[in-house]
């Protein structure tokens, strides 16, 4: 040892004072229990984030258990393997020698394997006459058997934070879908209150969610957006227990002055039903998912929509679908008809026909009724947005061959 690197058959690495301590507690360890080393395995593969693992890393700790000859690990039949690296890397799915001792380094260093050197620096056994191994070098599996315990727990931790945060996620899922869904309610119905404001701060916390979020930003985001759930529902339940007390008034007062109770209304209760039977077959309806297209593609055949982005300029998808917001306000394209058409299209794509709508606005006389007429074919697979795209695209083009 000198300078406090230690010489291996695998290069130069640094002995630290926490492996030394590692090596030395396993080495006075005694094992109680044999155990299952596919379990203590398993525990590993699940546990492989906490200690950075790649799953190279696996597939060389999975390929040094296949060497062990018996399913259990225990003293009675030592707890050193000794393959070459060819060997390794043969049962390790043909993985490259630098790369192979890149990964037995990753495993010492996470305490889960340790280096028995030989004198030479080679991984051989001695055998008595009798054939059976009596000191072995390479590397030893004690670590794992000794740790067994402490992995079989840190495994079931990580299960345990999958499983909140998959809570987390599906609930943040239910209330961006209550928010929308109140949010479209009270546009429509005309409650009073700014919610063109509301609705921007609904779509700055979506945009606060990456494509693939952390555990600590969904909580975050959807603590906030359970914040402004309740924000809506106040403001809601107030002004409806107003026109509540509005309407008994009005109420008393027409009961009054009633002289003639005995009106007739006109129901049709059977052509009702079947509308609505006929509404619900269609929401049903399961269709394939339409094609998303590539942004730079929809900026070139849409390009007024960059107008309404953050500083004249979209760059993200996610910026796209805000300005969509505002271009659906601006065309009058009610709520209900925006989260529909992104319901049956996707986000994306529903973004897309309010970029194409806006680029052909001076032709459409309802474009909230257009919207709402392409989710249809949409929903029943008769509509693409590539016609639809390539015309806008198509038209662009030839005015700047115009301007120019």
């Amino acid at each position: 040892m000198q300078g406090g690197n230690v010489t291996t058959p695998f290069g130069r690495r640094p002995m630290t004072l926490a492996l030394v301590k590692d090596q030395l507690q396993t080495a006075q360890s005694t094992l109680e229990k044999a155990v299952d080393k596919w379990k203590v395995f398993r525990d590993v593969c699940e546990a492989k984030d906490v200690f950075g693992f790649q799953d190279r890393s696996l597939a060389v700790l999975h390929a040094l258990l296949s060497f062990y000859p018996e399913t259990h690990l225990a003293d009675e039949g030592g707890l050193v393997v000794f393959p070459s690296n060819a060997q390794l890397s043969i049962r390790a799915h043909g993985i490259a020698g630098t790369t192979l001792r890149r990964h037995l380094g990753a495993l010492v260093d996470a305490g889960l394997i340790q280096r028995r050197d030989s004198p030479n620096g080679k991984r051989y056994a001695h055998r008595s006459k009798a054939g059976e191994i009596e000191d072995a070098f390479g590397f030893s599996l004690a670590p794992l058997a000794v740790r067994s315990d402490e992995l079989a727990q840190l495994a079931q931790q990580v299960a345990d934070e999958r499983l909140r945060f998959k809570r987390a996620k599906e609930a943040l899922t239910l209330c961006r879908r209550d928010v929308r869904k109140l949010i479209s309610a009270a546009m429509e119905e005309g409650a009073a209150g700014d919610w063109t404001a509301i609705e921007a701060s609904y779509v700055t916390l979506i945009a606060r969610l990456p494509r693939t979020p952390r555990h600590e930003t969904v909580l975050a985001v959807l603590e906030e957006m359970k914040l402004l759930r309740t924000q809506i529902v106040k403001q809601l339940e107030t002004q409806l227990k107003s026109e509540k007390m509005d309407g008994n008034a009005v109420h008393n007062e027409r009961h009054i002055q009633n002289t003639k109770p005995d009106s007739t209304y006109d129901f049709e209760p059977h052509q009702e039903k079947r509308a609505g039977e006929r509404s619900n077959q269609e929401s049903q309806r399961i269709t394939e998912p339409l094609k998303c297209f590539p942004l730079s593609l929809v900026l070139r055949a849409c390009p007024q929509i960059a107008d309404y982005g953050a500083g004249g300029k979209i760059d993200q998808w996610r910026e796209l679908m805000s300005a969509a917001v505002i271009v659906r306000s601006m065309l009058g394209v009610s709520p209900s008809a925006y989260q529909e058409a992104c319901e049956v299209m996707g986000p994306e794509n529903g973004a897309i026909a309010i970029a194409c709508i806006l680029e052909r606005s001076g032709h459409i006389h309802s474009p909230g009724g257009y919207l709402r007429d392409l989710t249809r074919k949409a929903q029943r697979g008769e509509f693409n947005l590539g016609p639809m795209l390539m015309a806008a695209l198509k038209a662009n083009a030839g005015y700047e061959r115009r301007s120019a």
